[in-house]
């Protein structure tokens, strides 16, 4: 085991086998500030199953103070973003990969190491989950309803009786796509349990992007899918709106399998 460079931190960017594939890519990586990526594992002959993809980092740049200024810095915080992203990516294109969280960090390789050996069983348990699936997200977005349209002149009551009966035109209308996206959610459901190996749901987009745009988030899951049945996953998403008035749904990937990186929840069967 090398030891790591004096006044630095051991950044950890995901767990994956020690495989030849990994051992051959992850010298080409660069990974956060621009650091090179290098593959840690047990010393010897037998590495073990699992391996962690690190960098060596400067303290000084890294430490707990460091972060607390630095992750109110959005430009940096993006930057680090992309490069951690960019190095798990690069992975997941290769060979199985366990994302870890941003700013994943231990004291030096030894203090790393012995993470990597009192975890690796769960470690290599959640890789082999992994193994041969991919992450698709799939979000449901309601459309617009049309402007409220006046009456003709000719049947309108008044120009007041009329407004009002176009208000709730539309308002029907936005009634009736929530229906439709409602009909669209419950066939994505029905394709995920033909089709993926898991589900997580995460919460609907909001904030300033989600205000933005004239459609409304109301589905936003991820799905880890077998490679081997992803054509026909995206396919089956693709019709789940068909003849759904008001609907759009849209899928997103394949991606690193970021939102099944955490251990499965706990069955609650008995």
């Amino acid at each position: 085991m090398s030891a790591a460079p004096a006044g630095s931190l051991t950044y950890v960017y995901a767990v994956t086998p020690p495989a030849p594939a990994a051992r051959l890519l992850v010298p080409s990586l660069t990974g956060v500030g621009g650091r090179p990526v290098t593959l840690l594992h047990a010393p010897g002959d037998d590495p073990g199953p699992v391996a962690f993809v690190i960098s060596d980092v400067p303290r000084s740049d890294w430490d707990e103070d460091a972060l607390k200024a630095r992750f109110e810095d959005l430009g940096w915080l993006e930057d680090a973003a992309r490069s951690h992203h960019r190095v798990i990516e690069a992975l997941a294109a290769h060979t199985t990969v366990l994302p870890l969280r941003l700013a994943t960090l231990y004291e030096d390789h030894a203090a790393a190491l012995g993470a990597l050996r009192a975890q690796g069983q769960a470690f290599a348990t959640r890789l082999a989950r992994l193994s041969g699936h991919t992450e698709y997200g799939v979000k449901v977005y309601v459309l617009p309803a049309p402007p409220a349209r006046a009456a003709a002149p000719a049947t309108a009551a008044s120009p007041g009786r009329a407004y009002l009966q176009a208000r709730r035109a539309q308002r029907q209308d936005h009634e009736d796509h929530f229906r439709q996206a409602g009909l669209a959610a419950d066939r994505v459901a029905a394709v995920a349990g033909r089709f993926a190996a898991g589900r997580v749901a995460h919460p609907a987009q909001s904030g300033p992007l989600a205000a933005a745009s004239p459609e409304e988030n109301v589905l936003n899951d991820a799905y880890l899918v077998p490679d081997d049945r992803a054509e026909a996953f995206l396919t089956a998403v693709a019709d789940a709106a068909h003849g759904l008035a008001g609907v759009r749904v849209e899928v997103t990937g394949p991606w690193a399998p970021y939102s099944f990186a955490a251990p499965p929840a706990p069955s609650s069967e008995p």
